[in-house]
């Protein structure tokens, strides 16, 4: 048992520390210490911050209830072994809380021969369920009521870029049969790194941008957590990008930069997708007087051929039909 004064050390490491960025390579998996997840008001108390800490060497974990208003632990549980909460990006926190904030989802903080998950009650810090599955697996999306958790299978081994998607069942505590896979268009291959995520307000549907999919080409994976059907939508190469985000405005996924630059737009009721750009001529160069017309035409030729390229490659790319859970 954990002393309450190794839990104070933790609650100090946990606030303090922030989980490493990265450019490359695969999701966080489990993250120990950072931001975790904030659970909403739990009856006077408050909203409360939720965070996994290494205990005993990183041998074990402690799961701590925070009170964001003043920072004080207001409970903790001890868990053997190293846990974290998933986190799908590294540009982001924690992604296991469901919809209601009720349930939370821990992982092992990498996967490997075998993979294990903790089902967690957000209110009571009673563990739900203990779960372990052979081979590699990491946590992708959990259904609004949590019935539903979805998962990442990892096909070869110590390689994190190919994959197929699962379902697994929290009410029958059965991992589902088949996969989440696209056999009308049996070519697409589940492959890339996740770069951005962003959910419906309803918890419904999660998007997750993925960078090179098994065509060359990133895309965009529109998972409908409560049916286990998917779309895939393709976009068109280009440089840097990991400084892409998505947002969702009504029925229009957002693709943009990061400064806020948009890029694509994607209608989620008929995944059509079209050129964000707001202005097909840079005004602004006009204020540069030494800049030859001839020059500025050059350059608006240019930026238009290569913007109608794109939507031309989009054109053979955005085919893509649904998916469906296979049983």
């Amino acid at each position: 048992m954990f002393t309450k004064f190794a839990v104070s050390v933790a609650v100090i490491a946990a606030l303090a520390a922030a989980p490493a960025a990265a450019g490359d390579g695969p999701g966080p998996f489990a993250q120990q210490s950072g931001p975790g997840v904030v659970v909403p008001a739990i009856g006077k108390s408050g909203p409360l911050r939720i965070v996994a800490v290494p205990a005993n060497a990183g041998a074990n974990t402690v799961l701590e209830q925070i009170q964001t208003k003043d920072s004080q632990v207001s409970g903790y549980v001890d868990i053997l072994g190293g846990y974290g909460i998933p986190s799908i990006t590294w540009s982001a926190g924690g992604d296991s809380l469901s919809h209601d904030g009720r349930t939370l989802v821990l992982g092992q903080l990498q996967p490997g021969s075998s993979s294990g998950f903790l089902i967690y009650d957000t209110r009571t810090l009673r563990m739900k369920q203990a779960i372990t599955l052979p081979g590699a697996f990491s946590f992708d999306a959990l259904s609004p009521d949590a019935s539903r958790m979805y998962l990442i299978q990892y096909t070869l081994t110590g390689d994190y870029a190919h994959y197929v998607v699962r379902a697994y069942d929290l009410r029958a505590n059965r991992l589902l049969a088949g996969r989440v896979a696209d056999h009308a268009q049996k070519s697409w291959v589940m492959n890339g790194f996740p770069m951005s995520r962003t959910t419906s307000a309803d918890g419904r549907w999660v998007y997750t941008l993925y960078q090179n999919g098994g065509n060359g080409y990133p895309f965009i994976h529109a998972l409908d957590t409560v049916r286990g059907v998917a779309h895939c939508i393709g976009l068109p190469n280009a440089p840097g990008l990991w400084n892409l985000r998505m947002s969702l405005h009504g029925s229009t996924l957002a693709v943009h930069w990061m400064s806020g630059r948009p890029w694509f737009d994607v209608n989620t009721a008929t995944w059509a997708v079209k050129s964000a750009h707001r202005s097909a001529f840079p005004w602004w160069l006009l204020s540069l007087g030494a800049l030859p017309l001839a020059g500025i035409g050059a350059f608006v030729l240019l930026r238009r051929k290569r913007r109608d390229a794109f939507e031309d490659e989009l054109v053979e790319l955005l085919r893509v039909p649904e998916r469906e859970l296979v049983h």
